[in-house]
C-alpha cells in the first residue's frame, strides 16, 4: 500500500477494452477511484478493469478544483487513483499540468503509455505513415489546429485532431498549404470501438465525407500519400469488378499451444480444428490473471500459536527433617556391688 496515495494517468488506447496495456490494465484494477470521460473512452474498457467497489468519477461533469479536491483527498487517504486518458497518456490529453500538481500535493505519480489513436489508425487501414518519401509524420492536437496551414507547407504525413464541425475551415488550410485535391485522406472516428468508423477519401471529398457520417466531433485525419488505399490483386479468372476472396489466416505454432494451455486451465476440451476466431486470446487472458491477483484478497495466513512461556520450576533446597523431641539421655547402668 502507498503511503501518500497515487496518482496514475493511464493511456486507455484508442477505445477497444482489450487494447488497454497489461500496466494500465492492473492499474484501474488497483484504484480506489477511478477519473474518466465516456465520451472519450468506452465505458467497457472501464467496465472490464475497474473493481465493484470502485469510485467512478466523470471527469466532463466536474470542475477542475473539484478534481483538485479530489487528489487532496488521496493524498490524505493514501488512496490509489486513476485519470484515465484516450489513446496515449504521454502524448496528449493535458497530462502535464494534472502531473505537476499532483507532484506538489506530495503525491506518488506516474504516467502509463498507452496505444495512440493515430497508431491504431493506421493498423487499422495497414500503412506505415514514415514508410514513404515523405519519412516524417506531423501530429496535430486540436489545440495546435491553427497551425495547419504552416505544417501543411511541409508536404509530409499529417495526423490531425480536428472537430468535425470545421472541416471545412480544415480542407481550406490544407489547400493554401499546398495539398492538392486529390491527396489521400483517411477519416477514423472511434477506431476500435463497435462504432468505428474508418473511410478512405480526398481533401477535396472530405467535407462531403464528414458530412455524409455526421462526424461533428474531434476526428482524426490522416493527409498523405502514405495513407493511400492498397490495390487489392484481382483473379485472372474473375470479372473485373470481382476481387478475389482473402485466405484465411492459418493458426500459428505458438497460438496452437497457447490454445491449448488454456483450454486446459479451464477443463475444456481442445478443437481439432481450431480457427482464428474460436482460439483464446492469450493476452486477455492475462490481464484477467492479473486482474484476479489483484482483486481476489489475499488468502489470510493460517495464525501462529501463540507462544506461552512458562516459567521453569526452581529446585527446591534439600529439606532437613529436624526432629523437635529432646534427645533421650544415655541411661546408665547401675554399678554391682562387689559383695
Amino acid at each position: 500500500m502507498t503511503t501518500t496515495g497515487r496518482v496514475s494517468f493511464v493511456g486507455a488506447g484508442p477505445g477497444a477494452a482489450d487494447l488497454i496495456t497489461l500496466r494500465g490494465a492492473r492499474r484501474i484494477a488497483e484504484a480506489d477511484v477511478v477519473i474518466w470521460a465516456p465520451s472519450a473512452v468506452d465505458v467497457e474498457c472501464v467496465r472490464e478493469h475497474a473493481r465493484a467497489d470502485a469510485d467512478l468519477v466523470d471527469f466532463s461533469r466536474v470542475t477542475q478544483e473539484e478534481i483538485t479536491d479530489l487528489y487532496r483527498r488521496a493524498a490524505a487517504s493514501r488512496q490509489v487513483v486513476v485519470r484515465l486518458h484516450a489513446g496515449d497518456a504521454a502524448t496528449g490529453g493535458g497530462v502535464q499540468d494534472q502531473h505537476d500538481l499532483c507532484v506538489r500535493l506530495g503525491l506518488e505519480v506516474e504516467v502509463v503509455p498507452g496505444v495512440s489513436v493515430v497508431a491504431a489508425a493506421a493498423a487499422k487501414i495497414g500503412r506505415e505513415l514514415t514508410a514513404t518519401e515523405a519519412s516524417s509524420t506531423v501530429l496535430i492536437s486540436p489545440d495546435s489546429s491553427e497551425r495547419v496551414q504552416e505544417f501543411a507547407a511541409l508536404q509530409t504525413t499529417m495526423a490531425a485532431t480536428v472537430s468535425g464541425a470545421r472541416t471545412g475551415q480544415f480542407v481550406e488550410k490544407l489547400l493554401e498549404g499546398g495539398y492538392t485535391e486529390d491527396t489521400p485522406v483517411v477519416v477514423a472516428y472511434k477506431v476500435s470501438q463497435a462504432d468505428e468508423v474508418v473511410v478512405h477519401t480526398t481533401v477535396g471529398a472530405l467535407e462531403s465525407v464528414v458530412k455524409q457520417h455526421k462526424l461533428y466531433r474531434p476526428t482524426l485525419f490522416l493527409v498523405g500519400a502514405a495513407v493511400k488505399a492498397p490495390t487489392r490483386r484481382v483473379s485472372a479468372t474473375a470479372t473485373a469488378s470481382v476481387e478475389e476472396p482473402l485466405r484465411a489466416a492459418r493458426p500459428t505454432r505458438w497460438s496452437r499451444r497457447a490454445a491449448s494451455r488454456i483450454a486446459t486451465r479451464v477443463d475444456e476440451p481442445i478443437p481439432a480444428t481450431a480457427t482464428p476466431a474460436a482460439e483464446s486470446n492469450p493476452a486477455w487472458t492475462a490481464v484477467e490473471e492479473i486482474q484476479q491477483s489483484v482483486r481476489k484478497p489475499a488468502e489470510e495466513p493460517a495464525p501462529k500459536p501463540k507462544l506461552t512461556v512458562v516459567a521453569a520450576e526452581k529446585p527446591k533446597p534439600p529439606t532437613v527433617n529436624a526432629s523437635t523431641a529432646r534427645p533421650k539421655k544415655p541411661v546408665r547402668k547401675p554399678k554391682r556391688s562387689a559383695n
